[in-house]
């Protein structure tokens, strides 16, 4: 490289390194606003410290307290929280950035939407005696439709948002929505029972569906019953709380009567039973499972008398052992518990036997047209051997192709002339 390149490059530099400096000297100097430059509005926050986060306001405001290392919905009675869906709520909150401060003056909040009546999402982060620790208030949209403007709890200042997140505004957005779901493939039976009698649904090969013990005369309707066969592959719920057979101190109108039952059996001798009851146009479920595989034992270890097995049986021993772990496990979760689900759901569930049936078609009898009247007309089955003997006796009738047939013989009159020979005198004259 020669010397005058060299000497190019270096004043390139050195100007830049000026140009630095001038930018630095603007920025730091009166006047400056450091607040335009991106940072995280809630900063220095002890997760840990959180006892009780607040989403909302009002009669709309869902209340979530912690327990032990868990949360639970307060406004659910005490359901258990999803834990992955609290932990969002935070990382959200404190993951909020700001492009500015636009005001730290209160008066503009109500024009900002930034109060806790008119933002349009609202969370607090609550100590045990539910002091604030941090919270944000996030208002409209800015004017120019870029950003929108959000205040930190507590204080009066707003700043601009680039980017806000979406805050689940429910109490059961926060907790596990899904009672039950099972594989289609998995489904041995499922029996619905009623104070109007039971039925029982196999699942066969290729989707196919049959009914124990059909009616005779009746028919089952293959479409409705796959649909009943299949609702319990995934069963969410509306609405929670407590059983009432469960508190200490029954709740009142909290007391419901259990009268169906939906029971559905599985391959791996799982079975889980749904009791049903109904009122005020509602449907509610409790839910428990049962692990019936009597065979099924505990893995010993050889120093206990344990054997060798193969890695065959091993699988087989394991999953049993799984599928009766989570059998115990899913009843200690859903025992005490009274789920709202959805009226369609319900339907599929409580579902009569005789909406599954209809009757069976009957042969067609054979139709005709009957040429006279051009009407469609059923045939009578004796119609084509009457017509077989009509032709037999035509067909014999005295005189019937005489005219047609050459080689017929005729019959002589007795006085009629006999026909001359043809070599006898006179013939031809």
């Amino acid at each position: 490289m020669s010397n005058k390149t060299l000497l190019t490059l270096g004043v390139v530099a050195l100007v830049m390194v000026i140009w630095a400096v001038i930018q630095s000297s603007v920025s730091s100097g009166p006047g400056a606003r450091p607040d335009k430059i991106n940072y995280l509005l809630i900063q220095g926050l002890d997760t840990d410290s959180i006892q009780g986060i607040v989403v909302g306001a009002g009669e709309e405001k869902v209340t979530l307290k912690r327990r032990g290392r868990a949360f639970v919905a307060a406004d659910k009675d005490d359901y258990p929280a999803e834990m992955e869906r609290v932990n969002s709520l935070i990382s959200d909150c404190i993951g909020i950035q700001t492009v500015e401060l636009y005001t730290d003056d209160a008066s503009n909040h109500e024009v900002l939407e930034v109060t806790e009546g008119k933002a349009r999402s609202l969370v607090k982060f609550l100590k045990s005696d539910d002091a604030l620790i941090a919270g944000v208030a996030i208002g409209k949209n800015r004017e120019t439709g870029e950003g929108s403007y959000v205040r930190l709890l507590p204080g009066d200042k707003v700043y601009v948002t680039m980017q806000s997140p979406w805050i689940r505004s429910r109490a059961v957005d926060y907790v596990d929505q899904e009672i039950l779901s099972v594989k289609r493939d998995d489904i041995v039976s499922v029996t619905v029972a009623s104070k109007d009698g039971e039925y029982t649904l196999r699942a066969g090969d290729a989707d196919s569906v049959t009914l124990e013990n059909v009616p005779a005369g009746k028919k089952l309707k293959s479409s409705d019953a796959r649909t009943v066969l299949s609702s319990v592959t995934s069963i969410r719920f509306d609405d929670v709380k407590k059983d009432a057979r469960f508190d200490d101190v029954k709740k009142d109108g909290n007391d419901l009567t259990f009268e169906d039952k939906f029971v559905c059996r599985l391959k791996d001798s799982t079975v889980y039973t749904l009791e049903i009851a109904k009122r005020d146009e509602k449907t509610y479920v409790t839910c428990s499972a049962e692990f019936t595989d009597a065979n099924a034992v505990e893995k010993k270890p050889l120093s206990q008398g344990g054997q060798v097995e193969s890695q065959e049986e091993l699988k087989k021993k394991e999953a049993k052992l799984l599928a009766k772990e989570n059998a115990g496990k899913y009843t200690v979760r859903h025992r005490g518990w009274v789920y709202e689900i959805p009226d369609w759901k319900a339907n599929n569930l409580t579902k009569k036997l005789s909406d599954l049936l209809e009757d069976e078609k009957k042969p067609e009898e054979e139709k005709v047209e009957d040429p006279n009247t051009a009407k469609t007309v059923e045939r009578d089955p004796t119609a084509v051997e009457k017509s077989v003997v009509v032709e037999a006796v035509e067909a014999v009738e005295p005189g019937a192709g005489e005219k047609d047939d050459p080689n017929a013989t005729k019959a002589v009159e007795p006085n009629a002339p006999a026909a001359p020979e043809p070599n006898s005198v006179g013939a031809g004259t």
